[in-house]
């Protein structure tokens, strides 16, 4: 009988041992964690491009829409992880309904990679929260424990004010301030007593 305990939507928070630029001081929601892998997305960290008219402008979506509030043409787009940069997701609250191609997270969250949502963001009809994300960050079998056992990570409960937060440099810190940690206090030294 196995002990694996899914993580899936949980909140990973880097820890100071994690030196790759794709995910230092990063917050990472999971959207599936499996003994198969994991797959999340890096929800603090922007894109190249940077506001939801810069994506309007690299794909054919815009042909189709007359006007597009201001509001939404300055929604921030994430760089969701190193994995698949080309591919567009959206993290979202369930008030917007899932269709058969969406993996719903919890009961809180729903991934959604269609060009109907983005549609419907621009239109208004999206839904309430949302997070826009280029991307994603993928773990093998094994990897993801593996990093957490050797302290490349912590976890805790996602939060709604955390992953569609839009000030993207405070995150991390509020993350660990979930966990009572100050970011202050920690080091990339791992201590062995």
């Amino acid at each position: 009988m196995s002990s694996f305990t899914s993580l899936a939507g949980k909140l990973l928070i880097a820890m100071p041992s994690i030196s790759d630029p794709n995910f230092e001081r990063s917050v990472v929601f999971l959207c599936a964690h499996s003994e198969q892998g994991a797959m999340g997305f890096v929800v603090n960290k922007p894109a190249p491009l940077t506001v939801f008219s810069d994506l309007l402008e690299k794909t054919d979506l815009a042909e189709n829409l007359d006007t597009v509030p201001e509001d939404v043409m300055r929604i921030p787009i994430r760089l969701g992880g190193p994995v698949e940069t080309f591919r567009g997701f959206v993290l979202h609250s369930p008030d917007y309904p899932a269709d058969d191609t969406s993996l719903v997270v919890g009961g809180s969250y729903v991934v959604s990679a269609t060009l109907s949502v983005l549609t419907d963001i621009a239109h208004g009809r999206g839904p309430a929260q949302k997070l826009i994300a280029l991307g994603y960050a993928g773990w093998s079998p094994g990897q993801l424990e593996n990093e957490i056992l050797h302290n490349g990570w912590l976890h805790c409960d996602a939060e709604p004010s955390l992953i569609y937060e839009a000030d993207l440099d405070i995150t991390h810190a509020r993350a660990l301030a979930k966990l009572g940690i100050d970011p202050r206090m920690l080091s990339s030294e791992a201590g062995h007593g």
